[in-house]
C-alpha cells in the first residue's frame, strides 16, 4: 500500500457564528492543507499520483474558492453585509471550523476522483483537524 501527501497553503478569514469566545470575531489565518492519497499500485512512472495533477485539480479548487476568501456560516448576518460590500465569500452550511473545513476539502477531493485517505487542515502551526472515512 502506498500513501502520498501533498501540502497547500491558503490565506483566509472567518468567524465562528455565535461562538462566545475570541473566534466569534472576524479574524484570519494562514492555513495548511495536507491531502493524503492511498493506493495499492503505482503507475508506469512509479507514482501513485503525480503531484502536479493534484495541484491541477484540488490546488486550483482551493485557490479559486478558499484562498483569500472569508469563510462564513450561511446563517451569519455578515454574509449579506460583506457580500454587498463585494468581498470574496465562501459560504458553508455550518461553522467554518478546522474540522468542518477538513471534511469539506476531503469531500471535494473525492468528487474530483482523488483516492483520498485523509485531509489534515492546519489552522495554525500548533492546531489541526484531520478528517477521514
Amino acid at each position: 500500500m502506498y500513501n502520498i501527501t501533498k501540502t497547500f497553503t491558503i490565506c483566509y478569514g472567518h468567524r465562528l457564528y455565535k461562538d462566545p469566545g475570541k473566534c466569534g470575531h472576524v479574524h484570519g489565518h494562514t492555513g495548511r492543507v495536507e491531502i493524503t492519497l492511498e493506493g495499492k499500485d503505482v503507475d508506469g512512472l512509479g507514482m501513485l499520483k503525480n503531484f502536479d495533477s493534484i495541484k491541477a485539480t484540488l490546488g486550483v479548487w482551493l485557490d479559486d474558492n478558499l484562498d483569500h476568501s472569508m469563510l462564513l456560516n450561511d446563517k451569519d448576518p455578515l454574509v449579506t453585509i460583506l457580500g454587498e460590500a463585494g468581498e470574496k465569500l465562501f459560504i458553508m452550511d455550518c461553522n467554518p471550523t478546522a474540522e468542518n473545513i477538513a471534511r469539506m476539502i476531503f469531500k471535494e477531493a473525492k468528487k474530483k476522483g482523488l483516492s483520498v485517505k485523509s485531509v489534515a487542515f492546519w489552522e495554525s502551526p500548533t492546531a489541526n483537524a484531520v478528517y477521514f472515512e
